[in-house]
């Protein structure tokens, strides 16, 4: 069974700094601190901080297959910390591929917060991390301990203030790899979204205007992306109607749908207005607003949203390596998707607006770094 949130204790470090090295890392239940998983591997002659990273990397790794939504990274590097919540640049090269893969595995989780512990805090991984070295050193490599099963699904408070910003500044060069390409539209005009309704689950058609919106917006993608090999949808009318305008541009490839890209579940708010939704479930409301692990009523909450939301990002981005993709679907799965490709807060989910048939641009590198080029962009909007 998946666990809810896991905590994981990572080292690593060199015998001579570079020298032989070798990390270990450690995945416990937060509330039993029962060992869920174990790994630690000799990585040659290395840095300390390079073996710190390789640590923390393989704790993020065993705490995915382990399925948690929620990680305390603990580490009794400073540097590393310090780095992975944004507020210390990295300076070295060599550091930076490697951080742009743990912040890569980071935006898997619902949450991750980084804490720095003192080494004394962080024995069992030290432990782990010192054999691998001894191993290093000898030229004998141990076997990584197996991920055990996890013996029940833990719950805890979901962490804040987890800043992932690791990948290299704007200014600086990307890699010579191709990124993918992933072109965010939002489904056209529904009457819905006329009335200002909330929209989730209830397939609702376009209207007239959204229809030609629709159009007026494959006419855009198609302007922006000579070559598009996938079109996937939202498996509702209103955008898969848009993804097939869309389409009809760039080639006809088949409009494929994705369960995992259909709005947020809005329960029994499905069909009112703000202010009816405020005026019968005033203390519902305030709560779903002052967190994303609330639901509406009988409905989903933002986290469950941005977990599957997650899940279909990283299949594109394995699919379709270096290649164009228009993703076509709601506002709330959109907004989620480019919270997290800006390492945003929660706040920027109420604080982003996003027009019908708007259209956003993300390009995601194959070692983890995220470049957003823009965002609800309605510029082919002023005749439709």
């Amino acid at each position: 069974m998946a666990v809810r949130a896991v905590v994981i204790e990572a080292d690593g470090g060199s015998r001579g700094n570079p020298g032989p090295a070798g990390y270990g890392a450690v995945v416990r239940d937060p509330e039993t601190g029962e060992v869920l998983a174990e790994r630690s591997e000799s990585i040659g002659t290395a840095t300390n901080n390079v073996a710190e990273y390789r640590g923390l990397i393989a704790g993020l790794e065993a705490a995915a297959e382990l399925g948690a939504a929620e990680v305390e990274a603990r580490m009794d590097s400073k540097l590393v910390v310090e780095q992975m919540c944004g507020r210390w640049q990295i300076k070295h090269p060599g550091l930076r591929p490697l951080a742009a893969q743990a912040a890569g595995l980071v935006s898997r989780f619902a949450a991750v917060r980084f804490t720095w512990v003192p080494r004394e805090r962080n024995r069992h991984a030290d432990a782990l991390a010192n054999a691998a070295m001894d191993a290093a050193a000898s030229g004998v490599a141990p076997a990584a301990a197996p991920v055990k099963a996890a013996a029940r699904e833990a719950t805890v408070v979901r962490a804040t203030g987890t800043d992932p910003a690791t990948t290299p500044a704007s200014w600086e060069p990307r890699p010579t790899e191709e990124a993918t390409r992933l072109i965010l539209v939002r489904h056209g005009e529904t009457e819905r979204t006329v009335q200002k309704r909330y929209s989730g689950r209830g397939d609702v058609p376009l209207t007239e205007r959204g229809r030609a919106q629709a159009r007026a917006t494959a006419a855009r993608v198609a302007a922006l992306a000579p070559s598009v090999a996938a079109v996937v949808s939202s498996p509702l009318s209103r955008c898969t109607a848009t993804a097939e305008a869309v389409a009809a541009q760039v080639g006809n490839p088949p409009v494929r749908t994705d369960d995992d890209l259909i709005e947020c579940d809005f329960g029994v708010w499905e069909g009112h207005t703000f202010a009816e939704v405020r005026e019968g479930w005033a203390a519902e409301l305030d709560a779903w607003l002052a967190s994303t692990k609330v639901a509406p009523p009988k409905g989903e909450s933002f986290v469950t949203v941005a977990e599957r939301t997650g899940r279909a990002v990283d299949r594109l981005r394995s699919a379709y390596p270096g290649e164009t993709v228009v993703v076509v679907s709601h506002v709330s799965p959109i907004k989620l998707v480019l919270r997290d490709a800006l390492a945003a807060g929660d706040a920027f989910l109420h604080r982003l607006y996003l027009d019908t048939a708007g259209i956003s641009v993300l390009d995601l590198y194959p070692d983890g770094g995220v470049a957003v080029r823009s965002v609800n962009d309605t510029s082919h909007l002023t005749d439709a």
